[in-house]
């Protein structure tokens, strides 16, 4: 499980999601050549990084510490791990300088004598061998078994117990100097790690991610297994940190399962992934092995292997009992051991004896006498004084496990490098004591258990070039073999070369552990790995492990932000001109018109597109020229625009429509909905843009301020800038879509002068002037196109109401110009209405009284039609359905019946009824009129017409007039009911 604790800094590359966002339309490739992006902004200031890093360098410790689970151990954390205190000069090879008033040191023996678990166990008046304190710019810390991994209950826990790790924690931050920043920390049962950064450090560490791999209990519980860390430092090298605890045991099962527990721990652990400056993916950034620098650090538990721990127990003591100046349980432990062992092996070898025993291959001991003490010769120095020191760890050293394992390369062998052991074994001690080893009953031979181990990528290639090698040099020899190369009758002097691959090379083992020489990153970037200390804290005496710490320096790039930012801005500027040359440009330019006609050309950047005043029904046009002034083809179009809840979506509200002057291109890009076209360079196109408000639910929000024309065009240039194109229009009230109640209270001016009506004064009128004036212009007109079609008409020529019975009302398609000049009219008597002008003069002079009437006749139809209550409201409507009489009455019942039945119920609206009169008058005397125009002496002829007109007028008016619910699909009867109160005023008295 992975989990990362500081965000991300390079993200990828991301697509955009609103228009107007560089570089392309969503879902759509990016051109190389042709797009600037964050990301290719990046990736171009990446490659410039040697610009903008400098070295630096910082001090990491690295400290491991097996506390087995004893409470107290806390209190000595801070004394070693961050004051380097604790450190034994005299059981260590390591050419340590005596710090200041290091003679003040407390004794072993008071040191012993004073251990609580209440305090430091650490000596008194230490003032610490080590760098530490802020001299450190890096503190990492692995802890094993802060609880007891031996407890059933605890190693198959599916949680960790956040308490133990939230002591030690507190431990560490007491003892820090201030402001050191803890960047990463893990937990795993008994596994602990936890990083702090100086504060002027804190700040360049990136990509911190952790991670555990338990390898316990069926091979994955975590009473055994590792927790990682991986950061980025500087911005250019990945560190990672391996905190372990291997299986344990002496026995050969033991050290293979210890084996495969680190082979684990390589194969499952993984991180997020790293993004390199440029936005992408580092590869193979997210396991062990593609890091820059590593530490494996923690209780490894690799033993040491064909010795007697007996033997071993006895040789290392005769070092620590010169630690003991006076008597202490310690000293007489060790005093009585070692006369256990004189007596035993009795008393005639001599200390010259002893000492040679000790180097010897077979480490067979002999007896001291009086001494048994080991003294080093004045005349020899530590590696050549067989009593030494030194002498003793080198004679152990080659049976350490790990070392094997590593040269069998069967684990660690993969460029892992070690600092050199000049300290004593590191486990196991008694509680309390400096060089005591284990006196219980198991005895347990001394080894070191707990190391520090670390790897560069330099190392790791090294390696891999090292199997490579061999690798081809076994190929090779096979391939030799085959050809026979190896075959007695082969004649010597046809060989070129004698070559055995067991033996031949076998003292270059790869052995490189003192080789700290520079390491390149995976980013190209120079860093140095220098390891300064590697030792043991022999004087800690709160756990049966002594802790274990090592102090690197390393010199790294890192990325200097003043610099990046100043690269950053060369760069921009760089691409913006490049991309400014190849990107696709365009000019648009908008023709304003003003209400005077008078032209004027402006940028759009300035005030967009304005329509003007815009009446109902009347459209109105502008036009936008869109130019390539690019050098290279520019492809455009309108794309969605961006909306609100309460809008449609699509490149234009319903009430605009956008027509270019040329066929869209045949291959439209897959992510665009809508028409592109394309445009060379030098090439123009006109577009234009036309609004035309006809819609009566949009009437009626603009009348009453719930709606407005304005809009943002959206015009995608492909692989360019979006351009945002404002529309907007002023409307003028209409008194169509408006309800008979809201007409009849407009006081004289119409509309305009009074869009919401005068409600302070109630009614004004008895029926909607606009109904009046159009019914009694209807009237006049049609008697004048009647009369003058009587005198003009050729003999041969059919009068208007035979082409269609629904004339004036409705006419025949005739000729475009006549229809746009019938159009004309219209929005001329639309006009007057709102206006409250004459119907009669709005006309221009010598119109024809025939295209006069149809512009009137068809505008009341529309009117009727948009009323938004209907003459006869839907609640007069059921009123009529409930009060008529059912069709076998109606039979009955006379037609002056029928219309005095359905006036009585329309009284109860005086408004609408008397709407309704002037209605059904005027279509009776326009009716009239017709009939009386047939010259035809056959009355019969005369009556058809009439039955023709009175169902034709019946079924427009009947849809105009009426507002009823829709018929159920299949039933004609409420359609006929409905025609049936227009037609029963129609009759012919």
């Amino acid at each position: 499980m992975s989990s990362s604790l500081r965000p991300n800094l390079s993200p990828g590359p991301q697509i955009r999601a609103t228009p107007g966002a560089y570089p392309s339309s969503p879902g759509e490739p990016a051109s190389p050549e042709t797009v600037s992006s964050e990301l290719s902004l990046s990736q171009a200031v990446y490659k410039r990084r040697a610009e903008y890093t400098v070295s630096r360098k910082i001090r990491i410790k690295v400290g491991t510490w097996n506390v087995a689970a004893l409470s107290g151990t806390e209190k000595d954390i801070g004394s070693w791990f961050v004051g380097g205190k604790g450190v034994s000069k005299s059981l260590s090879v390591h050419p340590f300088e005596d710090p200041i008033h290091a003679e003040s040191i407390e004794d072993v023996g008071h040191q012993e004598a004073r251990r609580r678990k209440t305090a430091s166990t650490t000596p008194l008046n230490d003032p610490g061998f080590l760098p530490g304190g802020d001299e450190i710019g890096l503190y990492v810390l692995g802890l094993q078994e802060i609880v007891d991994v031996s407890s059933t209950t605890e190693a198959l826990k599916p949680y960790n117990d956040p308490h133990p790790s939230r002591r030690w924690k507190h431990a560490v931050e007491s003892a820090l100097p201030e402001g050191y920043v803890k960047i990463a920390e893990q937990q795993l049962v008994g596994l602990f790690l936890v990083i702090y950064a100086a504060p002027t450090i804190a700040p360049t560490i990136s990509d911190v991610a952790t991670t555990s791999v338990g390898t316990g209990v069926m091979g994955y519980m975590g009473n055994k297994g590792a927790v990682v860390a991986r950061i980025v430092l500087g911005g250019c090298t990945r560190i990672v940190f391996v905190d372990c605890h291997l299986s344990a045991g002496v026995e050969k099962g033991n050290l293979e399962r210890r084996d495969w527990d680190a082979s684990q721990v390589v194969r499952r652990a993984r991180f997020s992934p790293v993004y390199n400056g440029a936005g992408e993916v580092e590869e193979a950034s997210d396991s062990i092995g593609s890091e820059d620098v590593a530490f494996w650090f923690g209780d490894l538990n690799y033993r040491l292997e064909g010795m007697p721990g007996e033997d071993v127990r006895r040789l290392l003591m005769l070092h620590t009992k010169n630690e003991y100046s006076d008597g202490g349980k310690s000293k007489r432990k060790i005093d009585a051991e070692l006369a256990m062992h004189n007596s035993r092996y009795g008393h005639d070898c001599t200390e010259d004896d002893s000492s040679s025993h000790t180097s010897s291959s077979n480490h067979s001991t002999s007896s001291a006498d009086t001494s048994t003490t080991l003294h080093a010769s004045e005349a020899l120095d530590s590696s050549s004084d067989p009593t030494s020191l030194h002498t003793t760890l080198a004679s152990l050293l080659p049976h350490d496990q790990l070392h094997q394992q590593m040269r069998k390369r069967k684990a660690f062998h993969d460029g892992w490098r070690e600092g050199p052991i000049d300290f004593l074994p590191t486990y196991k001690y008694d509680v309390g004591s400096v060089g005591m080893f284990d006196s219980s009953e198991k005895k347990r031979g001394p080894s070191w258990c707990d190391r520090i181990l670390f790897r560069t990528r330099r190392d790791k290639q090294a390696y891999e070039d090292r199997v490579h090698k061999d690798e081809s040099v076994k190929k090779r020899d096979d391939e030799m073999k085959a050809h026979g190369i190896d075959d007695p009758s082969v004649n010597e002097e046809d060989v070129l070369f004698d070559y055995d691959p067991e033996n031949d090379g076998a003292d270059d083992d790869y052995d490189d552990v003192h080789d700290l020489d520079s390491n390149t990153t995976a980013v190209g970037s120079e860093d140095k790995l220098h390891l300064e200390y590697y030792t043991s804290h022999q004087r800690v005496l709160s756990s049966d492990h002594k802790p274990l710490d090592a102090i690197f320096t390393l010199t790294y790039e890192a990325v200097d932000p003043d610099l990046k930012a100043k690269i950053h801005q060369e760069v921009a500027r760089e691409l913006d001109k490049a991309e400014n040359e190849r990107r696709p440009a365009v000019t648009v330019i908008v023709d304003h018109h003003d209400e005077g006609n008078s032209n004027s050309v402006l940028s759009i950047d300035r005030e967009g597109v304005d329509f003007g005043d815009v009446r109902f029904d009347s459209p109105r046009t502008r036009h936008i020229t869109v130019a390539n002034t690019g050098r290279v083809p520019a492809t455009i179009g309108f794309t969605d625009r961006i909306v609100t809840s309460d809008q449609a979506a699509g490149a234009a509200p319903s009430w605009l429509d956008i027509s270019f002057d040329r066929s869209c291109d045949r291959q439209q890009p897959s992510s665009e909905p809508h028409d592109v076209y394309t445009l060379e360079p030098g090439d123009a196109a006109n577009v234009d843009l036309t609004v035309h408000v006809s819609d009566l639910g949009l009437v009626r929000n603009l009348n009453e301020g719930k709606a407005h024309l304005e809009d943002v065009l959206v015009l995608r240039i492909h692989n360019g800038r979006d351009y945002f194109l404002p529309v907007r229009a002023r409307w003028l009230q209409s008194s169509f879509s408006r309800s008979v109640d809201e007409l009849v209270r407009v006081p004289e001016g119409g509309v305009r002068q009074h869009p919401t009506g005068d409600n302070a004064n109630g009614v004004k009128w008895s029926a909607p002037r606009e109904i009046f004036r159009l019914t009694e212009a209807a009237e006049e007109l049609t008697e004048r196109a009647v009369a003058e079609w009587g005198m003009r008409c050729a003999d041969d020529e059919k009068p208007p109401w035979e082409h269609h019975t629904g004339w004036p009302f409705i006419h025949s398609p005739t000729d475009e110009d006549s229809e746009k000049q019938k159009n004309k009219l219209k929005h001329l008597v639309r006009e007057a209405l709102d206006t409250d002008t004459p119907i009669g003069e709005c006309f221009p002079a010598g119109t024809s009284p025939v295209l006069r009437l149809e512009a009137v006749a068809e505008t009341l139809l529309s009117f009727l039609a948009s009323l938004s209550d209907g003459i006869i409201t839907a609640a007069l409507w059921a009123e009529l359905l409930e009060t008529s009489a059912p069709a076998s009455k109606k039979k009955s019942l006379s037609i002056e019946e029928e219309r005095l039945e359905i006036l009585d119920t329309l009284t109860s609206s005086p408004a609408h009824s008397t709407s309704f009169t002037f209605v059904t008058s005027m279509l009776v005397k326009i009716i009239a009129e017709i009939v009386a125009a047939v010259s035809s002496p056959n009355n019969q002829q005369r009556v058809q017409l009439r039955g023709q007109l009175e169902d034709s007028y019946a079924s427009l008016f009947s849809d105009a007039v009426i507002r009823a619910p829709p018929p159920a699909v299949g039933t004609k009867e409420r359609k006929g009911r409905r025609e049936r109160v227009i037609r029963v005023f129609l009759f012919a008295n």
